[in-house]
């Protein structure tokens, strides 16, 4: 589904392993100071981040089952948020 974003907005992507020696620790913080962040995190977790600087947590799949994180993020793809950013790209 990142691919799709990235493609919709024109932007680059990055995908960080939690468990990777270089990328865990950017994975981290990232959670800890704009995702949702508990002692045994969730992902994905989906972030955009601005030319200035900025980042916003868009987006955290669910651990009950894949069918409810494909359904959330078909549901992101039809908010009138991601319209919104889709229209600024």
């Amino acid at each position: 589904m990142t691919k799709k974003m990235s493609e919709d907005l024109a932007i680059p992507y990055r995908v960080l392993d939690i468990d990777g020696k270089e990328s865990g620790p950017l994975a981290d913080r990232l959670v800890k100071t704009c995702g949702d962040n508990s002692e045994d995190y969730i992902v994905p977790q989906v972030f955009l981040e601005y030319a200035n600087g900025t980042v916003r947590h868009v987006f955290t799949g669910f651990s009950e089952a894949t069918d409810a994180t494909r359904k959330h993020w078909n549901d992101f793809f039809e908010s009138s948020f991601y319209s919104t950013l889709r229209r600024k790209a």
